[in-house]
């Protein structure tokens, strides 16, 4: 499907070029014929060659000259026209971004691919249409509609209910993810290669869970029980949950789940937590990243610690986590938007990329506050 779209938009452009290449041949043969009939008349009239006047002579080379100039214009014009159609450097892309809310990850993850996008094609070139869908899956269709219906070149897709639109709403037009932690659960791909098949590629904000529980262990030791927190209403936060469970069950943690259906229910939820555990591990939720400031409400004054799945949501009521850099996410999905439109790379075929570094990061003010000693090896988050 893919194919076929790319394979329009290059007939568009070459069908541009070679229009422009048949104009100016037929000026040329125009021009020559009317030289050519020029120089037989003068033939047929003229008895000797030493009969023709000094002026006939003198517009005869003119006329020869002016020929060598018409087709040097006809080739350097050919030359040009098709040049103009192979390389598409006059096309401007239109690009529909749909983000999920606004907040620090995901914020990034946009500017990440937009600066890629500019810096790769000239600020001339591209056109974003940014739409925030302030946390509504509704509004994500919406959103995805009115891109479909204005035709954009392709579509980014800010987090998973963006990314779900985006496939329900279009087969043809490219669409690339970002901020999505596991596209098969995301998308119900069974036996998952890595890529879609589909119109869909992208890149993941999964980072080793496997390590974010080897970083509990190391900071709390002691702790018995460790709570799950996280939206309910998002599938790739259950998929964190699930899958770090049995990490932290084999260094012998028992793991409670707290869940939330949205923001409305979430202070509730963190009070009942932090009454029963010791410590608490939230995964890169979207929810949770938007109301960091609910959760460290309740958390700090109790002294239960939170590990976080992102830089973000620890810089808001964190003691450490695991993270990558969602910024270096984004600007790997507009690298990949560039392959797509300017070299006609095969979506269905591009793998999910994910990020190429994992930073080890811990919140001072709050390890400060709750008496935690955070052990060589950690980055200070910067105070904003």
């Amino acid at each position: 499907m893919l194919s076929r779209v790319k394979a329009s938009e290059r007939e568009r452009k070459e069908g541009t070029g070679m229009k422009k290449l048949l104009a100016v041949v037929m000026a040329f043969t125009m021009t020559a014929a009317m030289l050519a009939g020029c120089g037989s008349s003068a033939g047929d009239s003229a008895s000797t060659a030493s009969e023709v006047p000094a002026e006939s002579q003198a517009g005869e080379s003119a006329a020869e000259e002016t020929t060598a100039v018409t087709s040097t214009a006809v080739e350097s014009e050919a030359a040009s026209a098709e040049g103009e159609a192979a390389s598409g450097s006059d096309t401007v892309y239109h690009i529909g971004i749909c983000q999920l809310l606004q907040h620090e990850a995901l914020d990034q993850a946009t500017l990440g691919f937009k600066d890629a996008m500019v810096e790769l094609l000239g600020e001339d070139r591209v056109e974003f249409d940014e739409q925030n869908a302030s946390n509504d899956s509704a509004t994500c269709v919406t959103i995805i509609n009115q891109f479909v219906s204005e035709d954009v070149d392709l579509i980014l897709a800010n987090a998973t209910a963006s990314l779900q639109a985006a496939a329900q709403g279009t087969e043809e037009i490219p669409i690339l993810g970002t901020s999505i932690t596991d596209y098969a659960t995301a998308l119900g791909i069974e036996d998952w290669t890595g890529t879609t098949g589909a119109n869909i590629s992208g890149t993941s904000d999964l980072a080793p869970l496997e390590e974010q529980a080897a970083m509990l262990n190391e900071l709390f030791p002691d702790a018995q029980t460790v709570g799950l927190l996280y939206c309910s209403a998002e599938p790739n936060s259950i998929y964190q949950a699930d899958t770090i469970r049995g990490y932290l069950e084999e260094y012998g943690y028992t793991c409670e789940d707290y869940t939330f259906a949205d923001s409305n229910d979430l202070a509730s939820v963190v009070t009942n937590a932090v009454s029963a555990c010791d410590v608490i591990y939230v995964p890169t939720d979207n929810t949770a990243a938007a109301n960091t400031e609910v959760i460290n409400n309740v958390c700090l004054p109790a002294g239960v610690p939170i590990i976080a799945g992102e830089q973000g949501i620890c810089a808001g009521c964190g003691v450490a986590t695991l993270s990558i850099s969602y910024y270096d996410i984004g600007y790997a999905a507009g690298e990949m938007a560039v392959d797509i439109l300017e070299n006609g790379a095969d979506i269905s075929t591009m793998e999910i990329q994910s990020a190429p570094n994992v930073t080890k990061m811990y919140n001072e003010a709050i390890c400060s506050e709750l008496g935690i000693t955070i052990p060589d090896g950690y980055e200070a988050i910067a105070a904003e």
